[in-house]
């Protein structure tokens, strides 16, 4: 009986000692792997090779991304460290490597560089070369966006986004936002077409090595209402620069004076019925808008709202940093404190005159 005890007693404790001897076997080669953790458990199919951008780099799930001029690669070659090449992508999409000389990679991924070096070297130089191609940095895409956006700033994009597209990337729009998006582009050819019109003229002609740009003015007020003739297709090197949205004032003999947003197709009558309609000690006959001039001068256009808002006259458009002025019974006199309040320190001409 004692025996029997004693033979149940002596299988437990081989059994605890073999499975204390498998878990410290299990840690002990855990432990000697050095890797990283997310490398350990990474399939075996997958290699330092793959094309794998930096994480800033936003690539096409459709494709590979793929090297380009301006673009920092590093190649480098098992038991051949003095192969090692760290460099940047020339103008012609080559890079310099020992041996080899000139390396055509523009346009190609990292496995099929990897795969053009081993070739090269198979053989020749090496029995069985094992090659691996990594991008250390991306500068062959970029695109800029700044102004009114979620994530202001240079964007690394495989491929050509679009307009709609690279205001995704960025977060979207602020509510702030104007109307319009101007895009900055560097003119690469003289005379060469673009897709859509340019608004501002090229740099002087006679600096002969200064880059020429042009600007392309984007409605994303009438992109976001359908109108895709407006998502302009981006080039690499663009700049995008969304403006707050403009705005115009209306002071004076008004029930709701103040700053408002400016819209597209904003006229006088709307703008008055913003301003929740004119006074009832108002002469809205000799309103007043103040315009700025194309030299920073502010100007006057005399109107009769009252006639504007009872269809005997026409609408007018309302433009950025209007300010209008509807007056009590004394022109002068109200719009003195008016301009004040906006802090005008600018000499004004009113019907005529000059107002200091």
């Amino acid at each position: 009986m004692k025996k029997s005890k004693l033979l149940k007693l002596n299988y437990g404790v081989v059994r605890v000692l073999v499975t204390f001897t498998f878990i410290f076997g299990a840690i002990s080669l855990f432990a000697q792997d050095r890797r990283p953790l997310e490398d350990r458990f990474k399939p075996q199919s997958q290699s330092s090779t793959d094309s794998v951008p930096p994480p800033n780099v936003i690539v096409s799930t459709k494709e590979d991304y793929r090297i380009g001029t301006g673009d920092f690669i590093e190649v480098r070659v098992e038991d051949a460290p003095e192969l090692l090449t760290r460099t940047r992508v020339n103008s012609k999409g080559s890079i310099f490597m020992p041996y080899l000389q000139y390396v055509d990679v523009g346009g190609k991924t990292t496995e099929e560089v990897t795969m053009q070096v081993a070739s090269k070297l198979r053989g020749k130089y090496l029995k069985n070369p094992h090659v691996s191609v990594s991008i250390t940095q991306v500068n062959s895409h970029s695109f800029l966006i700044q102004g009114a956006v979620r994530r202001p700033g240079p964007f690394q994009i495989e491929g050509r986004p679009t307009l709609f597209g690279l205001i995704g990337y960025a977060g979207g729009l602020l509510d702030n936002h104007g109307s319009r998006a101007y895009i900055i582009r560097e003119l690469k050819e003289l005379g060469k077409e673009v897709g859509v019109k340019s608004e501002v003229a090229q740099s002087p002609t006679e600096a002969g090595d200064i880059p020429k740009y042009e600007m392309l003015v984007s409605n994303i007020s009438s992109l976001y209402k359908g109108k895709f003739d407006q998502n302009i297709l981006l080039e690499p090197g663009d700049v995008v620069n969304i403006p707050q949205t403009d705005v115009f004032f209306v002071a004076g003999e008004v029930n709701a004076p103040g700053e408002f947003p400016l819209k597209d197709g904003t006229t006088l009558r709307q703008a008055i019925a913003l301003a929740q309609n004119v006074a009832s000690k108002a002469q809205p006959k000799n309103t007043i808008i103040f315009r700025e001039g194309t030299n920073g001068e502010r100007k006057e256009i005399n109107v009769d709202v009252a006639a504007i808002m009872s269809n005997k006259s026409p609408d007018i458009p309302i433009l950025a940093n209007d300010i209008i002025i509807v007056p009590n019974s004394k022109l002068k006199s109200a719009i003195y404190p008016i301009l004040n309040a906006f802090g005008s320190g600018a000499s004004l001409s009113v019907g005529g005159r000059v107002l200091r």
